[in-house]
């Protein structure tokens, strides 16, 4: 475990606290709610965000990646909280245990073979696209004062 890798947890974790705060905003009349047709519902996108991040961290972890974790079973807004914590705990912790040379292995996903750096930075990069997406949603249900896009670093 290198400090390099405990700052890269400290700034990701900058963007995925925000989804605590976005959570806190909603009940559950909109654990359901879906902005469009076709679109995941708030509670599905949340964990998406979620599972995503822990499938790519994982998957540069063992050198090969694995589908997402499915996790349907959420009826509340609490229920979908519970989960977000659980994986934001366990991929705090996994980002930390990253060496090296896992992040300069080559992994092959969807037709693209790139080194561990580059599925780090899609990782991000695809949870703070749906975390944008999320804010839209969270605002589209009618709340107000919405959170800074990222906490500052004293704020994690």
């Amino acid at each position: 475990m290198s400090s390099g890798m405990d700052d890269v947890a400290q700034g990701w974790l900058q963007h995925r606290m925000v989804l605590d705060d976005l959570l806190a905003l909603t009940d559950n009349d909109y654990v359901d709610y879906r902005p469009w047709d076709g679109a995941m519902s708030l509670g599905e996108l949340a964990i998406h965000i979620v599972t995503s991040t822990d499938m790519f961290i994982k998957g540069i972890k063992q050198g090969e990646f694995s589908a997402p974790a499915t996790e349907d079973n959420f009826k509340t807004i609490n229920d979908v909280r519970t989960i977000v914590q659980r994986y934001t705990d366990q991929t705090r912790e996994d980002i930390k245990s990253i060496f090296d040379f896992q992040l300069k292995g080559y992994i092959l996903f969807n037709g693209v073979r790139a080194p561990g750096t580059y599925w780090l930075s899609n990782a991000i990069d695809h949870e703070i696209h749906h975390k944008g997406q999320l804010f839209t949603y969270v605002r589209m249900t009618g709340a107000q004062n919405l959170p800074s896009f990222m906490r500052q670093p004293n704020e994690v």
